[in-house]
Order: structure tokens, then sequence, then C-alpha cells
């Protein structure tokens, strides 16, 4: 799928937590709090916002529609977050934030790659299908829900071969 709007991505930083917490709060109905954002950039984990650019209709500037947070340690990376607002989603923009973050990765360093997802989240399965991500295991009860607990579909890429 194409993207269908301009954007940017470029490194989070503290200033951005609270337009990032908006995002996180639409897109998630057991978002993270702020600690947990700001503990991540505390942390050293790679943190990346995607921005949508020139918009005719509005006052110059940008806005932010999604974000990726990945942990990198031990030869291995976990991507802990990727978020687009939704009513972005479905338009490429994912995919495009998640290539950010894979590209991200040096291949010397990183031999692998891991994230989890919810057992229901069928457009998100299909997008790390489709971008090489193999399921490597379940997570019973990972995630709340309004009615108890969702399994977490745990999900891994080799680093070392082709992105594609």
């Amino acid at each position: 799928m194409t993207v269908a709007c301009p954007t940017t991505i470029r490194p989070m930083c503290r200033d951005d937590l609270a337009a990032v917490m908006v995002v996180e709060r639409l897109a998630h109905p057991y978002p993270w709090t702020p600690g947990v954002m700001a503990g991540c950039l505390r942390n050293g984990y790679y943190c990346a916002l995607m921005e949508l650019t020139e918009q005719p209709d509005k006052a110059p500037g940008s806005e932010i529609i999604g974000y990726g947070v990945m942990s990198r340690g031990g030869g291995e990376a976990h991507i802990q977050n990727l978020c687009i607002i939704p009513p972005r989603q479905r338009q490429g923009l994912g995919r495009k934030l998640l290539q950010h973050l894979l590209d991200q990765l040096d291949p010397a360093r990183v031999d692998s790659v891991f994230l989890e997802v919810r057992s229901s989240n069928r457009a998100a399965l299909t997008l790390y299908d489709e971008m090489g991500f193999r399921e490597t295991g379940l997570r019973e009860g990972y995630y709340p829900t309004a009615k108890g607990r969702e399994d977490a579909v745990v999900l891994w890429r080799d680093v070392r071969g082709s992105w594609g």
C-alpha cells in the first residue's frame, strides 16, 4: 500500500511526550503512561516520531500521527510499541514506520528482532507477516481487555537476512 500523505520521521524527544500521549490514548484502550514513555527515552530506547507535513488546509507546521519505540541489547531488538493515530491507519504509514525502525538496526550487532501483537489485531498480524516476521510463541493473557485478558502473539524476524 502506498503512503497517501507526506510524512517525515524523526527522533522523539522529551518535549514531544504530551503530543505522543495524545496519539497513544487515541490508539489504545489501555495506553502506556507518560512515565513509561519517558522511561523509554531515559533508558536509551530508539524512539521515533512520524509527522504529517504539508497540510494545505491547516496552519504551517507538522502534526504527530504515529511513533515507534524499540529497545536493543544482547544481540536482539524488541519493538515495544508501533502506533499510528486511528484516522491515519490502513494507509501504509505503519509499514513505513516499521521499515524505519528496522533500518536503524545494525546486522553486525543485532541478530533478530521481536515484538508482541494482540491476537485479535488482524491488520497488524498481516503487516508483520508481509514484512517477514514469523510467529515464535504466544503470551497468554498478556494484554488487558474490557472483559479480562487477551493473548499476545510473539513474532520474530532475522535481521541478518534481506529486508526486502
